[in-house]
């Protein structure tokens, strides 16, 4: 006798598969572009997609800042705005949430993070000292040079390869960073810059056994050590899956411990917190917390709304919350590993492993052809963007920048572009379509152009740059 099992939809018997945990209340309607306006409105950007109109883009993948959906509970919390200028309950709402969370005693709202960078590299720097770091990122070393501060890469050489299955390719390497103490002395660090899921690299994670040994060694050396937070919550899913003796600790409790070893932190609130506008800046000293509580009212404002109306602060309270539930990470990054996935079967070039909050294209191996002076991750975008309208960024030659003595460009050993993914906005579908069209530019690899540079600002080119085919 034959035995008939039941129809499985084409999914194997056995499996379970996992959902987000919400579902959708509110839509905001997507337009489809044809080729030619695509072509039109690209050549009208200069070829950069920061400067396309949003109305003209279909999936945009430009930046996971700002851009994620709140819950009804953080709408709600809007209705709740004290706009006070002066001791808005908002902010005390905000100061505990940072505090029961992060750990850290006195906090500071900014208007998003680069707010907070300013600020601590104008009180913690003096001009001529190091600035050491895993790996760089566009604002923060911007502000820390402006300030007369000298960024040093001290990460792990692995970083710097988009091969590398490491798991904490964020990780500093303590001989590198032993070197410059003693090369320079102690005294002329300045801090010590650590960022979770470091964005340049492809967002790779920081080991807590990494920031343990940086605790030992500032310690060592009276040096303090300063925490970008921005994407900590992503960095510790990470810890929790991949270092030992933390798979059984929450997410919320391996945050609180990772933050326990710094002195204080900077945090735009639009990534990991759930909101479109915030930061915030945090330390434990309370000297160094004076100065920073003094000159936010000259750049942001008052230091209970720091350039934010009462009901961003409390959005963003609120997002804190959300943002250390376990369902909701695992969820945020599975759907990042889901591109990857697609994007790993098709054998599109990617950084390895997935990072946090985006898919990293390798804009060199992606187009061999190409020299980095032609700009490959830059045209990298613009190819995506002609064919389906979904929209990345370049993190590569044109993000590094020029050297400030020589004039000359940055050449990063690593040319990516940047699919950075929206939590809590978009569906697997379309994850589905963005596979699908990478892949089909990258079965036209071949047939790619490079591009040239037209236009270049002062400060961090990448936003405003116009390109141009030769």
């Amino acid at each position: 006798m034959t035995t008939h099992l039941p129809a499985t939809t084409g999914r194997q018997l056995g499996r379970r598969s996992w959902a987000e945990p919400w579902k959708i209340k509110m839509v905001e309607p997507l337009r489809v572009t044809t080729p030619a306006e695509r072509a039109h409105a690209l050549a009208e950007a200069g070829y950069n997609t920061f400067l396309l109109r949003s109305e003209d883009v279909y999936i945009d993948l430009l930046t996971d800042s700002g851009t994620s959906a709140m819950s009804d509970r953080q709408w709600a919390g809007l209705l709740l705005g004290d706009e006070a200028y002066a001791g808005s309950r908002n902010f005390y709402a905000l100061e505990e949430a940072v505090r029961d969370t992060y750990g850290y005693r006195h906090v500071l709202p900014v208007h998003q993070g680069r707010g907070a960078e300013h600020l601590i590299s104008q009180i913690a720097i003096r001009s001529g000292q190091f600035v050491p770091s895993n790996m760089y990122f566009t604002t923060t070393r911007l502000h820390q040079e402006r300030a007369g501060g000298v960024f040093v890469d001290v990460i792990i050489d692995e970083a710097h390869d988009p091969q590398s299955e490491h798991p904490f390719k964020g990780d500093v390497d303590i001989s590198k960073l032993e070197s410059l103490i003693t090369r320079a002395g102690a005294d002329q660090i300045a801090y010590i810059s650590l960022a979770g899921t470091v964005n340049m690299a492809g967002g790779q994670p920081v080991s807590m056994a990494c920031v343990r040994a940086l605790r030992e060694l500032c310690d060592q050396y009276r040096i303090r050590l300063f925490l970008d937070a921005t994407r900590m919550v992503e960095n510790a899913f990470f810890i929790q899956e991949r270092e030992e003796g933390y798979a059984d600790k929450t997410i919320a409790a391996i945050l609180r411990e990772f933050c326990s070893l710094t002195d204080g932190a900077w945090m735009s609130a639009k990534k990991d917190s759930l909101v479109n506008i915030g930061g915030w800046l945090a330390l434990n000293d309370a000297d160094l917390f004076e100065e920073a509580r003094n000159l936010v009212v000259v750049f942001e404002g008052l230091h209970t709304y720091g350039g934010l109306a009462g009901r961003d602060m409390e959005a963003m309270a609120i997002g804190i919350t959300e943002s250390v539930q376990q369902d909701h990470i695992r969820a945020r990054i599975g759907q990042v590993r889901y591109l990857g996935d697609l994007l790993t079967a098709a054998d599109v070039p990617v950084v390895r492993p997935v990072g946090g909050h985006a898919i990293f294209l390798d804009a060199r191996r992606f187009y061999p052809h190409l020299t980095q002076d032609e700009f490959p991750a830059q045209t990298l975008a613009a190819e995506l963007y002609l064919d389906s309208g979904v929209r990345a960024m370049e993190r590569g030659i044109v993000s590094a920048g020029r050297d400030p003595k020589t004039g000359d460009h940055h050449h990063p050993k690593l040319e990516l572009t940047r699919l950075a993914i929206p939590r809590r906005v978009y569906t697997q579908a379309h994850m589905d379509i963005v596979a699908e069209a990478v892949e089909a530019i990258y079965a036209q690899r071949d047939s790619a152009k490079g591009l040239i540079m037209t236009y270049e600002p002062r400060y961090l080119r990448f936003f405003q740059a116009r390109f141009d085919r030769p």
